[in-house]
Formats: C-alpha cells, structure tokens, sequence
C-alpha cells in the first residue's frame, strides 16, 4: 500500500514503481492533502469532497472544500491541479461526450463545465436555487441531469442551454433524478421514497414501482447495471432494495451487515463477458479500482481485483472420503462412500453395476473405460461423481455445472480465447440471425460469439450448417461465461464428436453404422419396420446426434441424459441413441410415411428419460465386443493455447472455403464497380451535365446484365457452339465496353484534377490547424489501445479472484449438506428402531393368538377322539354280542340261518363297517358334517 501527500507543485508522480495492492483488504493508496500554516507546523487536512471516474475507468477526478480539483491517471501514476474554483464542489461527473470536458457543481448553485487539458472553462450554467448534489449524464454523453434539493434540470450538453425543468412540490422534496443506461428513460425518486420513470422526450410518465413494505427506508443511493435491468436503492437503513425493471417489481430485499447504519453510495461492479448484466453490488465503470472519501477528507484507492480474490476461487470437492459413512438414494438404496471399499474392489468378481451386470476391469480401472484417469481437479474423483450419478440418477442442480467443469477439465485458457474473440464474426455466420432468429438478442450475440471463436480455432466449423443447433443447448447454460461456453463446446467437439467428419460434407456413414449394428443386435425388428419403409439411419439416428438430442426432450431430461454422457465415455452416448429408439418402438413401428418418421425425430416426444438411461447401461454391458464402438480416450482441451483440430478432409473444407471466398470476391467486385461507376456518373453529371456518360454507363450495367443472363443460361444450353459464339460475343461487347469505360474515366480524371489543384490552396491553409487535432486524435487512440490492453491483461485476475468467493460459498454450503445428511440418518436409524419394536409387539400378540387357537383345536380334537372312542367301543360290544346270539342261534339251528338272524346281521353290518373305517384311521362324516368340517379346519 502506497501513501501520497499532494505537495506544493500541484503536479508530480503518485508512485515511482507501479503498484500492487497490498493484501490489507485490496487498499492500493492513501491520498490526503495537508496544508502548513508556518513553518514547522503539521498544518491542517484539506478534505476531499467529491469523486468521479471517466469512461475509462483509469483516470478520476477529485474536488476539495477549498475549490481545487485534481486529476489522477491511474495507469501513468501521476496527478495534476486542473483546476482552482475556489469554491467548494458539491457534484462531479466525467463522462461528457467529450473526452476532456467534465462537469462540476459548487456550493454557489452555479454548474460549470471545464475542459481537463486547456483548464479553461467551457460553461457557466445557471438555473438551480440551491446547490446540485447529483450529476447523471445520458448514455451518449449529449444530455445531462442534475438535481438539488428543490428541483431537477435537463441539459443539452451542445449548447450548454436548459431543455426542461422538473417543477415538484416543496412539501415532496426530490431525491435524486438520473439517466437509465442505453436508454432514454429517467428515473426519479422523491423524499417520500417513491419511484417514477419518465421518457426524457416527452416527459410523460411511464410507470411507478411498487413502494417497499415496512419502514420508510429514506432512500439516497441508486445504481443500475450497464444493461438497465434492474435498479437498486438504499438509504437510511441497513437494507438494498432491488427492482426488476422489466417486470417493475421488487424482486429482494439485501440486508446488510449489522454495524451498516446508512448507505450513502451503491454501484455495479461489471465483469467480464457478462454483456451488462452485472450482478456485484458495490467505483471504476470499467470494475478495476474503487475510490472511496473518507470522513477525514483521505482519498483511499482500492483494487477491485483484489478485494475479489476469494469470490472467484471454485467451491471445494462436492463428494468427501467418510469413512463408513453411507448415503441413500431415492428408491432407499444406501450408497457407501468408504474409499478403502471404492479401490479395493477392482477385481473380476466384485466388478458388478446397479443392474447386477458384469463391468469389465478395464472399465473399472480407468473410471470412463477409455484410459483415463479418475482424478479431476480440485479434488474430485469420477469414480465418486459416478456412486452419486447411480444412486440419484442426476447430479445435484446447484453444482452441475461446477461438475460439468471438472469433467471436462476446461484449461480456461483466457489469452488464447481473447484472440479467438479478436478477429471479429467470421464470415460464415455473420448471417446467423437470418438463418436462426432468436427472441433474445444477447444469446444471439453470445451463440454467434462461440460459433465465430470454434470457426477460427478449426475451418470445419465455419462449414458445418447444424453447429448452432448443436452448440445452443451449451450456449444457453454457459451463457453468463462466454469462455467456458467455448471449452465446453470445443470439448465436446473434440471427444464425443471427434469422428463426426471423417466422410465431410456427407454424414458421418461411420458412426451412423455402428448404432444401425448396435440396433440390429437388440431389436431386429424395429431394423426391419425402418428397412421395410425405406427409413435409414440418416432419418432416424442423425438427428438424434447432431442436435445432441436435444429437440426430443425437455431440458430437464436433456440435462439429466449429459449428466451420464459426460461421466462416461464417448460410446456411451450411441447406446442412449438406441436406447431411445428402442423405448420408442410402439409409436414408431405404427408409423409407416417419412413425412411422420421426420416428425417424430424432430420433435419433443414423451418417454421416461430414466428409462432410457438405465437401458442405455444394459445396451452397454450386453453388446458384443465386435460391434461395441471404439473406446476413444478422452483428451481436455490443451492449457495454454488450444490443441490443433484437423480430423476432416482438408481439401474439401478447403475447396468450400475458396468457392465462398471467390463469390464473396466477386459480390464485392460487382459491388465496388457498381459504386465506382455511380460516383463517375455524378461527377460528369456535375461537369458535363450527365448526357452521354449516362447512357454510356447504363448501356455497360445492360450488357453486363446481359452478360450475366447468358451466364446464368448457360448450364440449359445443349449446343456447344452457341455457347462459344454467345461468349466470343460477350468478350468483344466486354471490350468494347471497357474502351468506353476508360475514354470516360479519362474524361473524368481531368475535371477532377482541376477540382483537386483548386483545392490544394485551401488545404494548404487547413494544415497548419488540422496538425494540432491529428496529434490529439492519435494520442486518444494511443491511449484507448492502452486501455484495451490493461483491460485484457485484468481478465486472468478478474476470473481467479471470483474463484476464491465461490469456494468459500460452496464449502459452507457443502457443510451444511453434510449436517443435514447426519441428521437425516439419525433420523432414519431412529426410524428404524420404531419399526422393530413395532413388529416385535405385533408377533408377540400373534404368538398369543397363535397359542390360545391351537389350545381350542386341540380340546376339539380331544373332544372327537373321546366321542370316537365311545362310540367304537360302544359298537364292538354290541357287534360281540350280536355275533354271539348269531352262534347260539346257528348251534340250535345246526346252521341254517333264519331270515330273522340275516336281517340282523345286515342291521349291524354298518356298524362293522364303521368300526373298520375307524380302526383304519379315519373319521367318519356325519349327516351334519360335523366331522368332516373339523378335519377340513385343523
């Protein structure tokens, strides 16, 4: 940190080294300004009052309480005393049309404009009562607002005269009145705290925006991003109002830290290849230094980049090594995170997936299965990203993109993408809004931005007519960071692309038979439907890829589909091809006209992403060796400068980039001799009066339209002959006309060199006036490449210091993930415990049952076995006693037996029979049923 004491020249160097901020909060120098009242005295501080920056953001001046106002060139380190009002200065503002004018309100109500260079003063304008204590100057540096206590004025900045004058009640009281940038909308906000947006040519009032709930806030600050989206406003509290001023609502409310009393300035701080919208609340317009005026009157100079060191650090590794910690999926599955578990289990028959499916070692060896390693930056590990990928089936929204990142290992390669961006819109897509009109003119700007850098890194990108609908997906979400937007897309280019062009300009023939192979495996039958109506892979496997499939789903799917892609290899995305065909084969195999297959790939469709992606892992692992494509490794993009891009045919990109240029060569041809014959025709028409040249000049443009006819006629021609005397014609009406061109261009160049020798003698006397303003004008243009560079060269800190930020956010937001997860399984473990005293009390009541019902049944049983057992012996008796009387009866009888004794013996014969069937085991069925619906039951 550097100190300056403004010294008594007025003027001098304000380091003698150029200097780095110093790590005491980014505090680059102190500047005060003490004046001695005798010698040996310390004197006393002459207090600084007011600050503003130039358009450039590199030079800002400074006014006094005593009326001095200093200009301070950050990038030369050195100050001077522009001026002395000897008034004290209540507003300044440097941001004039002209360079070197700048605006300066003083303490006698007086507004005066004066010139840095010259110090002298341009201006003297007089209209406000009280002193101005704002200054906004319109976007084009013509018109000016400023405001006081009691009213607010309009300025032409021209002439220096008052154009409108804003009349307000004394019992209201204006705040502050200013300009929206790129617009002609004013805004003003009363002491009231009330918010109006006026169009500056008519004054008319636009709309209102919605008062604040709560305590009057007092508002006295305001700023608005370089785009004019939103509005922010603070004043007597501690809190940021923030307005939308597209919708006109209030979007948040931003509190500020507890020992924030008051806010007495707020400002956007823009970043690079944001296009304005910038999000940072809080003084360069360019975003590099910060001036602030203390309360002591101290100028204190900060560097922006520093004071950002932690806000662009990345965030930490999303996935930590717990030991035996475990996570749960959505269908309840528990994912263990243990790393002695993640590496030991590498051998053959640990290697199984989700599905159950064998993963070969290589695979699980390399992570990708195409040779590379797991380890990622900061950190993280694929083999992790992937447990989470499985268990969740996407990556968490909040980090995707970081993750994405980190896949890809983007080199955020700063330099080289800055030269890339340099040379302009290449002339390929300096059309591209004709051929892909979008609503949004920013993305377009952005989409045209990436499309040009990817056509000057490699010439097949400037030929390739489906890369915007490829690369769109990608500029959409990158779209805040053109530079990663480029990274992403030329990585996967150069990985999941890479033999997309080997048969340029046609389709890639290669590619397009593996998924015709890879389908022809797994559904011959949906082939053969495609076959059958003459459907090829052109029609239902190349749009799938070139758009990345991103027209057949919602972005959500889209999304979670290259969460997986990106996380394996590039074979991976062919098996999601087909997987999707095949979860589409019924609405696709009822489909038999082109026009409908064209249709259905070119259109969002309803299938289960989910589906598709755990088919697409199937598809993987069951596919043949043979007809699998081959496992390309994945190369990152190059650190440093890209790496060079060549797969395609050379001489066929080539050709095409010559046949362009030579139709480009000859439209401008056309168009040069088309103006040079104008401006000769106006020239003679001036001189000669116009009558022969003219007609000589339209006779040339109808032989040459003559000659275009017959041009384009003559690929209908079938006579050679015709042809050649047609153009031996041509030739000798072509020479004619050239003849006639240059006796006329003759004619022509002597007028003009009269008109030019009358002209020297004024030039002459221009010269001497004009040298002063060349010199000044190549000194501005000096000074902007100056500029340019020092803006380049802040790029690189810019983006490292917005990392540190971000780490620190994302570390406190991964503990808390990590606290929740703790609490979570608590919770869980708690859960469970309930769950098993619960089903223990319930078994115990049905072991209770259990016991009581087969007491019951077995005094059933004894019940029927007692009953059984009288009766048997009740029967045997009488059976015994029937067979003896039967014996007595046969003794007396001497064996005859009467009718009476076999009516008997046939009356006791079922009992026997009974007796039998009870000896054997069973039991008998009653009338009733009794019996049997026992033995059924037990």
């Amino acid at each position: 940190m550097q100190s300056l004491e403004l010294n008594r020249k007025e003027s001098g160097k304000i380091w003698s080294r150029k200097p780095s901020p110093s790590s005491d909060n980014g505090l680059m120098l102190k500047i005060s300004h003490s004046k001695s009242l005798h010698l040996g005295s310390n004197g006393h501080t002459i207090r600084f009052l007011q600050v503003a920056f130039d358009s450039g953001g590199d030079r800002f001046l400074a006014g006094d309480h005593q009326g001095n106002i200093y200009l301070f060139d950050l990038s030369r380190n050195r100050y001077q005393l522009v001026q002395k009002t000897g008034i004290s200065s209540t507003a300044l503002a440097f941001t004039l049309r002209r360079k070197t004018e700048y605006l300066v309100g003083l303490a006698d109500c007086s507004l005066k404009c004066f010139d840095v260079d010259s110090r002298a003063m341009v201006a003297w304008m007089k209209g406000h009562s009280s002193p101005v204590h704002s200054i906004s100057i319109h976007a084009a540096g013509r018109y000016a607002l400023t405001t006081s206590n009691d009213t607010a004025l309009l300025w032409d900045l021209d002439t220096f005269t008052r154009k409108r004058k804003l009349n307000i009640k004394e019992a209201v009281g204006i705040s502050k009145v200013f300009f929206l940038p790129l617009s002609n909308v004013i805004m003003t906000c009363f002491r009231d705290d009330s918010v109006f947006a006026w169009e500056s040519d008519t004054l008319q009032c636009k709309y209102q925006l919605p008062a604040a709930e709560g305590a009057n806030p007092g508002y006295k600050a305001f700023s608005t991003p370089r785009d004019g989206r939103l509005l922010v406003a603070g004043g007597m509290s501690r809190f940021l109002h923030v307005w939308s001023l597209d919708t006109r609502s209030l979007l948040r409310v931003v509190e500020m830290p507890s020992k924030v009393k008051v806010i007495k300035q707020v400002e956007f701080l823009p970043e690079s290849f944001d296009g304005g919208a910038s999000q940072m609340v809080a003084v360069s317009p360019a975003g590099r230094h910060i001036v602030t005026t203390t309360e002591s009157g101290i100028l204190q100079v900060y560097s922006v980049p520093a004071l950002m060191t932690d806000y662009n650090r990345p965030p930490p590794p999303l996935v930590k090594a717990v030991g035996g910690s475990r996570l749960r999926s959505k269908d309840g599955r528990s994912i263990s995170l243990e790393p002695s578990k993640i590496k030991n289990e590498t051998r053959r028959e640990k290697n199984f997936n989700r599905n159950g499916h064998f993963v070969g070692r290589e695979e699980e060896e390399d992570g990708r299965g195409d040779g590379t390693s797991c380890a990622l930056p900061e950190g993280m590990d694929l083999k992790k990203l992937q447990n989470i990928l499985i268990g969740f089936g996407e990556y968490p929204e909040k980090y995707r993109m970081f993750i994405w990142r980190s896949l890809l290992r983007l080199p955020e390669n700063h330099s080289a993408f800055s030269s890339l961006i340099d040379r302009g819109t290449h002339l390929a897509w300096a059309k591209l809004h004709e051929d892909y009109p979008i609503k949004s003119r920013r993305l377009l700007r952005v989409l045209q931005r990436t499309l040009s850098s990817l056509a000057h890194w490699s010439a097949i990108f400037g030929e390739l007519e489906y890369l915007p609908m490829l690369a769109f997906p990608f500029v959409k979400l990158f779209q805040n960071n053109q530079l990663i937007c480029f990274e992403v897309v030329a990585t996967v280019l150069a990985n999941w692309c890479q033999h997309w062009f080997e048969f340029f300009p046609n389709p890639p023939i290669n590619v397009l038979s593996s998924v015709e192979n890879i389908l022809a495996f797994h559904d011959k039958k949906l082939l053969q439907h495609f076959v059958t109506y003459n459907i090829s892979s052109q029609v239902y496997a190349w749009p799938l890829l070139h758009t990345l499939m991103s027209e057949v789903l919602t972005k959500e799917d889209w999304l979670k589909l290259w969460d997986n892609v990106l996380s394996q290899n590039s074979s991976f995305f062919l098996f999601a091809i087909v997987s999707y065909l095949m979860n589409a084969r019924r609405p696709l195999l009822q489909c038999t006209d082109v026009d409908d297959f064209n249709y259905y790939f070119h259109h969002c469709n309803a299938v289960n992403i989910s589906s598709v992606i755990k088919d697409a892992y199937n598809l993987k692992e069951t596919t043949p060796e043979d007809i699998i494509p081959g496992k390309d490794q994945f190369k990152p993009l190059t650190k440093g400068q890209y790496p060079i891009f060549n797969k395609y045919p050379k001489f066929v990109v080539d050709y095409q980039t010559q046949e362009r240029d030579k139709i480009r060569r000859d439209e401008l041809d056309y168009l040069h001799q088309r103006q040079a014959a104008a401006e000769l025709e106006r020239e003679l028409e001036k001189t000669t009066g116009g009558g022969n040249l003219v007609q000589g000049t339209r006779s040339t443009e109808g032989s040459r339209g003559a000659t275009l006819e017959i041009n384009g006629g003559r690929g209908t021609k079938n006579s050679r002959s015709e042809n050649q005397v047609r153009l031996r014609e041509q030739e000798t009406q072509s020479a004619l006309d050239a003849v006639e061109i240059r006796r006329f261009e003759l004619e022509a160049q002597k007028q003009l060199l009269q008109q030019e020798l009358a002209k020297e003698a004024v030039d002459a006397e221009k010269q001497t006036t004009g040298d002063g303003e060349e010199q000044r004008r190549r000194e501005a243009e000096m000074k902007e490449k100056t500029e340019e560079r020092n803006r380049d060269n802040q790029t690189d800190l810019l983006h490292n210091e917005r990392k540190s930020l971000q780490a620190a956010m994302a570390h406190s937001e991964l503990n808390q993930t990590q606290a929740e997860f703790t609490k979570q399984k608590e919770y869980r473990k708690r859960l469970d415990d309930l769950d098993r005293d619960l089903r223990s009390i319930e078994l115990n009541e049905l072991n209770d049952q259990n016991d009581i019902l087969e007491r019951q049944i077995h005094g059933i049983m004894h019940e029927i076995t007692e009953t059984k057992r009288d009766k048997t012996s009740r029967l045997e008796q009488e059976y015994k006693d029937v067979r003896l009387m039967a014996s007595r009866n046969a003794n007396n009888n001497h064996g005859n037996h009467s009718p009476i004794d076999r009516q008997m013996e046939d009356s006791y014969k079922p009992y026997h029979d009974d007796v039998e069937l009870i000896s054997e085991g069973q039991v008998p069925s009653s009338p009733d049923g009794r019996y049997q619906d026992v033995k059924g039951t037990f």
